[in-house]
């Protein structure tokens, strides 16, 4: 297989000049079963549009890539990519190959960029990971949910706990060295020893980087029916936060470091990609469904295949829309300039470095504080929010506490909030 286009080498970049890059999500619909709990855009039994869909994205990859150019014509500088789903993993490494060949065209793609491939444990066969890894694909990210057999039966995963140890060594073996590891807790009658022995687990297997998910019910899942049905009930605040704080206690200590709300990596593992989205940077989003938010934009594509497809084909630029994503886009709105200073408060929360304050005030002309006084004011007096110094910059974050009720934080920084 042949390697992808060499590389623009670029210096790395940090603080206010990552706002002039972009990170791309690539979605990948496809299944071969759809999760009980799952609201992702995301199809099974549906591989026959492959070809299609492939041919499809490399197309809008390079319209997007043309509407994302600097103003002296250069190509916009890509930090990081991100194959999302569904299950990406489906796809035949050739077809990797050429989605990332039209990204290497399309934008300036750094030599060190973190490609994430999601992955399927019981899709992920020995033969295609070294092909994937030659393809250029260098983080894999897999959706493990638990060590429990029974756990995974009634979430509707297709893999056995066998084949989340079995997949990890294989993607050793081919070469992988950055490996992440999703799991999902407060399952309704997830007992505590199991969560306990299913994080056991995890962490004897060494990945690089472990993602801990409370379940969410989700409107349009089978699980929102079951639950307004009253044939299943959920796991309680209560347990959701013992299981979230055994979590933390569990991982303290050992090699792995908490960043964000509900991520933890070794040193030099955190998702690069994932970074972009808490701290509120530019990225763009290709595929069925998929979100972005650019130029003080935020755009969603179309969810049916046919209607995805179909729109990237008959997009034709023209000087009105120079600069715009068109084609399959359906929604679009423009982001006040409040509205990105509060997500930009609340998202740089979910991380343990929490806001950087002289990076707030340079990116926005004004003082965080100057914006945000009164909440800020209450929000420590209720022990949920700090002050602290890391690196000589000053910084806001969530205490212990506040983690435990995060969303209840972020929600003050949005501009239509009322104190309560």
């Amino acid at each position: 297989m042949s390697s992808p286009p060499t590389a623009i080498t670029q210096p790395p970049a940090n603080g206010l000049t990552d706002l002039e890059t972009i990170a791309l999500y690539i979605h990948i619909p496809f299944c071969h079963k759809k999760c009980h709990y799952c609201d992702f855009n995301s199809f099974a039994g549906m591989m026959g549009w492959r070809r299609r869909y492939v041919r499809a994205l490399t197309r809008e990859i390079a319209l997007v890539g043309e509407a994302a150019r600097l103003a002296n014509g250069m190509r916009r500088r890509c930090r990081t990519i991100f194959f999302g789903g569904g299950t990406p993993s489906l796809l035949p490494p050739a077809d990797i190959a050429a989605i990332l060949a039209a990204t290497h065209a399309a934008f300036a793609v750094d030599v060190a960029a973190e490609v994430t491939l999601e992955a399927n444990p019981a899709t992920l066969e020995r033969g295609p990971l070294p092909d994937m890894r030659a393809a250029g694909i260098n983080r894999l990210s897999m959706g493990a949910q638990s060590f429990d057999a029974d756990l995974l039966r009634w979430m509707g995963r297709i893999h056995s706990p066998e084949e989340i140890i079995s997949a990890t060594e294989a993607a050793r073996a081919a070469g992988f060295d950055n490996i992440n590891l999703d799991f999902i807790f407060a399952l309704p009658d997830q007992t505590m020893d199991q969560w306990q022995s299913t994080l056991d687990r995890a962490v004897a297997l060494a990945p690089d980087h472990l993602s801990l998910y409370s379940l969410i019910v989700e409107p349009e899942t089978p699980l929102f029916d079951w639950v307004e049905a009253g044939t299943v009930i959920p796991a309680s605040e209560d347990c959701s936060a013992d299981m979230y704080e055994y979590a933390q206690a569990r991982l303290a200590g050992t090699a792995y470091e908490q960043y964000e709300i509900s991520n933890w990596a070794r040193p030099g593992k955190a998702c690069q990609h994932n970074l972009t989205y808490w701290r509120n940077l530019p990225y763009l989003a290709v595929g069925a469904g998929a979100h972005a938010s650019f130029g003080g934009r935020r755009f969603s594509n179309a969810k049916p295949l046919a209607e995805y497809i179909d729109g990237v084909s008959a997009y034709q630029p023209t000087a009105a829309t120079l600069g715009l994503v068109g084609g399959p886009v359906v929604e679009s709105e423009t982001i006040s300039h409040a509205l990105e200073m509060g997500q930009t408060a609340m998202l740089a929360l979910r991380l343990h470095e929490g806001l950087d304050l002289t990076l707030f005030a340079c990116r926005f002309g004004v003082e965080f504080a100057d914006v945000f006084g009164a909440k800020i004011t209450d929000l420590r007096t209720w022990g949920l929010i700090e002050e602290v110094i890391v690196d000589g910059t000053r910084r806001i974050r969530l205490t212990e506490r506040g983690r435990l009720v995060g969303n209840e934080v972020f929600e003050r920084f949005l501009p239509d909030s009322a104190d309560h």
